[in-house]
C-alpha cells in the first residue's frame, strides 16, 4: 500500500521540532554552504524543516513534496515567518517539476529511504538534471542495510530491537508488525553508504563524500561537473573533504525520532 502523506502532516511537524532532527538539518546546511545569490530545491520538503532556514540564506527555495497538505502547511509557515522566497509545489523526487539546469543546490532530509533502489537512482538522475553545471547535492537519510552484512548494520538493528523490546507488550507488537512489513517489502528501504557512493557516481556526480553519523543516518555530498573548469578551480569550491568514499563521524546522540521513521 502506498503511504498517504496527507494523513501524516501533524506527525511530520512533531518530528521536525525535535532537537535531533534539527541538528541533522543544521549539519546539512553547514555542508551545503548556501550563498545569498543561489537557488535551491528541497526534495521531500515536508513541513519545512530544511526549506525554511535555507530560505533565510539564499535567493529562492523550491520546496517539493508529494503531499498537497504538506505544501499548504509549509506555505503557511513561510508566510508566518515573512519568507517570500519559498515556492512550495507538489511533485516527487523521481519527477521534479523544474526545468533543466535551474538550481545551484539540491537538498533533502530523510526522504530517499522511502524509495526502492530504482527510485533512488531516478531521484539522483533528477537531481543531476535540475542542477546547474558545478552545482551540488547534499542530503541526509538512513544509511544502513537490513541485510546485516556490516558490523555497523548489525549494531544498529540490535540497538533498535532492544529499544523497542524494552517497551513491553506494545514494543513486541511493534516488532512483530515491522517484521511482517519487512517480509512483505512494505518497510522503508534504506541504503548503505557504499551504495550511495556508487549510485552518485553512476548518476554522473563527482567529489562524492558520505559522512556516516553515530545513529542510523548519514549525509551525502557531491557536485555536478562544471562544463569548463580546471581541476584546481573545482577543488577550490569543494567545502567537504577531498576525495571519494566515506568515513564515520562522531556526533552527539541520534536524531530524536529518527527511529520513528523505521518503527512505525
Amino acid at each position: 500500500m502506498i503511504k498517504n502523506w496527507d494523513h501524516h502532516v501533524v506527525h511530520a511537524e512533531e518530528i521536525a521540532r525535535r532537537p535531533g532532527f534539527q541538528g541533522l538539518r543544521d549539519r546539512i546546511l553547514e555542508l551545503a554552504a548556501p550563498r545569498r545569490d543561489e537557488t535551491a530545491v528541497d526534495v521531500g520538503s515536508g513541513t519545512g524543516l530544511l526549506a525554511l532556514p535555507l530560505a533565510e540564506r539564499i535567493e529562492r527555495v523550491w520546496a517539493i513534496d508529494l503531499s498537497p497538505l504538506m505544501t499548504h502547511y509549509l506555505q503557511t509557515k513561510a508566510a508566518s515567518a515573512g519568507l517570500h522566497n519559498v515556492a512550495p509545489a507538489t511533485g516527487t523526487a523521481e519527477s521534479l517539476p523544474l526545468v533543466d539546469a535551474s538550481v545551484d543546490l539540491v537538498v533533502s532530509n530523510y526522504c530517499f529511504h522511502h524509495l526502492d533502489a530504482d527510485g533512488k537512482e531516478r531521484a539522483l538522475a533528477e537531481a543531476f538534471r535540475v542542477l546547474k553545471p558545478g552545482g551540488r547535492i547534499v542530503f541526509g537519510d538512513m544509511m544502513f542495510s537490513v541485510a546485516l552484512r556490516e558490523p555497523r548494520d548489525r549494531q544498529l538493528i540490535r540497538a533498535k530491537v532492544f529499544a523497542i523490546g524494552r517497551r513491553g507488550l506494545p514494543g513486541m507488537v511493534r516488532l512483530g508488525r515491522n517484521a511482517m512489513r519487512l517480509a512483505r517489502r512494505c518497510w522503508e528501504q534504506p541504503a548503505p553508504a557504499a551504495w550511495w557512493t556508487a549510485a552518485l557516481r553512476r548518476a554522473g556526480f563527482e567529489n562524492v563524500y558520505v559522512e556516516l553519523l553515530e545513529h542510523e543516518g548519514g549525509v551525502a555530498i557531491a557536485t555536478r561537473p562544471a562544463l569548463l573548469r580546471s581541476a584546481r578551480a573545482v577543488d577550490a569550491r569543494v567545502a567537504w573533504p577531498r576525495g571519494h568514499g566515506y568515513r564515520a563521524r562522531d556526533v552527539d546522540g541520534r536524531p530524536d525520532g529518527a527511529g520513528d521513521q523505521a518503527d512505525r
